[in-house]
């Protein structure tokens, strides 16, 4: 992989060494000035050469360890953004911005054309690149394990050309142009700090963003961008102040669209201290967005406490998912409606705590959550105390025919997200689908700290989905606070 078969290397130098002294001899190959810090480290960069004008580019808009750089048109993709992390003695690590993953003189390879790939940030030598900035305004990379200078192999000007490491020679293809990109629009996570209990949809070119306030009110937050979320205001689009049977400890909001209309539940109750009245309640959108104005339409439930309401359509029936204790065990439940806020029928249980990983503080399932793909339905919910860092996601799949039997919903036997990366109690989570349609994403509220619980200390994050080639849903590890990850598709 470190050579392509066939190159002839010392031609090459041959007709570099000849270059060299002709385009010195009429002045066109500036001298190098000493090297210093030629980038700004909170800038974000298009890397363009100044032999071919095409920009450096992580092949396939690959996010593995290994994939190469080419150079390709620029398209300003975040495949073809990079920033400069400073190692101290005037080297950077350069960070590929939809990967995070750095710049590598591949596989420890110190031969003139050796790949250039991107790997793991482990802050090594064939890792570490003093930028040198030329008299002309452009640069050279010079990385520290070999001392060789990134290099466009063979003078290409064909887009998919590789990039390697060649002797140090001042000529075009080894100069740089650094073009700074905005900055604005960076996503990481958390999108949003005291955001408990999340819930995110994207509709006609925003993204809109509910979270557990605690007080008697709803809020709403939009944005054109997932990225902008974080710093969009809040909007309340409901106030129960003053009802006294529904006026406190508003939790869990939801909106879905349904027959074209917005229809948004939450859970509150009568008291901010005593919790016994939490019921979930319906409100209906009279206009044509999740923002409102809405109008109250009831409390399915009133006669028993339930909370974290959601919905499942499916059969041409439409069917309320919500949490209740069963004796020593928080279970998920499901009833058929007539419309969004009327329930008919019987009622039945469709998950309880049976496996550890759902007893841990407390015997819990809750906040169920609908994923619908290739026919298949598919039910998160969220497992063990939420006091604890071991609150996490399960899974269920509809694999008979009728939602109301639960005998017709499998329990997978591990949960599909859990703590890691510095990120606990990773829980109460719901779907939104990117602009393009072409993927889903998780948005969930995870803890930066192991000991705290149930409060204000929960953030909002999301992160997309992969899918395995039997078309079940693989959720990964929690993205780790401030890594760059790359917006839905079509953003």
């Amino acid at each position: 992989m470190n050579e392509a078969p066939g190159r002839a290397r010392p031609a090459r130098s041959v007709l570099a060494a000849v270059l060299v002294a002709a385009l010195a001899m009429i002045g066109l190959v500036g001298s190098p000035t000493s090297a210093r810090a030629a980038v700004d480290t909170g800038r974000w960069y298009v890397i363009e050469s100044a032999h071919s004008g095409l920009v450096l580019d992580v092949e396939g808009r690959s996010t593995e360890p290994g994939a190469l750089l080419t150079q390709w048109g620029r398209g300003d993709g975040h495949h073809q953004q990079f920033r400069f992390l400073d190692s101290g003695n005037g080297y950077y690590r350069i960070q590929a911005r939809h990967s995070s993953l750095v710049l590598d003189v591949f596989e420890w390879n110190a031969d003139n054309g050796a790949d250039i790939a991107q790997w793991e940030d482990l802050d090594a030598t064939n890792q570490q690149w003093q930028v040198r900035e030329n008299s002309d305004g452009t640069v050279t990379f010079l990385n520290r394990f070999s001392g060789k200078a990134m290099d466009l192999w063979e003078f290409s000007t064909e887009a998919g050309s590789r990039i390697s490491q060649y002797d140090d020679n001042g000529l075009a293809a080894q100069r740089w142009n650094l073009v700074p990109v905005s900055s604005s629009g960076t996503l990481t996570n958390p999108i949003r700090t005291n955001g408990a209990d999340p819930w995110l949809e994207y509709w006609d070119g925003y993204y809109y963003l509910s979270t557990t306030t605690w007080n008697s009110t709803v809020v709403m937050r939009r944005a054109t961008t997932l990225a902008g979320l974080s710093t969009a205001p809040d909007t309340v689009v409901w106030d129960d102040a003053g009802n006294t049977s529904r006026c406190c400890s508003h939790w869990a909001p939801e909106f879905h669209r349904i027959g074209g209309t917005w229809y948004l539940t939450y859970t509150s109750g009568n008291s901010q201290t005593n919790l016994d009245g939490q019921r979930i309640r319906v409100l209906r959108s009279t206009s044509s967005t999740p923002m409102g104005p809405y109008e109250f339409m009831g409390t399915p439930l009133p006669n028993q406490w339930n909370i974290d309401s959601s919905y499942l359509q499916h059969g041409g029936n439409l069917y309320l998912l919500f949490s209740e204790w069963i004796g020593q065990n928080q279970t998920v439940r499901i009833q058929r409606m007539t419309n969004p806020w009327t329930v008919t029928g019987p009622q039945a249980t469709l998950t309880t705590p049976q496996h550890s990983w759902e007893t841990q503080g407390a015997r819990v399932n809750e906040a169920p959550a609908i994923l619908q793909r290739g026919g298949r339905t598919f039910m998160t919910f969220s497992a063990s105390s939420c006091n604890t860092a071991d609150y996490k996601l399960g899974i269920a799949e509809l694999t008979g025919s009728d939602p109301m039997n639960p005998a017709h919903w499998t329990k997978h036997p591990q949960p599909v997200l859990s703590q890691g990366n510095g990120v606990y109690g990773t829980g109460h989570n719901g779907f939104f689908t990117s602009p393009d349609g072409t993927e889903e994403w998780v948005v969930y509220h995870g803890n930066p700290s192991a000991s705290d619980g149930c409060g204000s200390t929960r953030q909002t994050r999301a992160q997309k989905i992969d899918w395995t080639s039997d078309g079940w849903p693989v959720f990964g590890s929690p993205v780790r606070s401030g890594q760059v990850i790359a917006p839905p598709s079509g953003e």
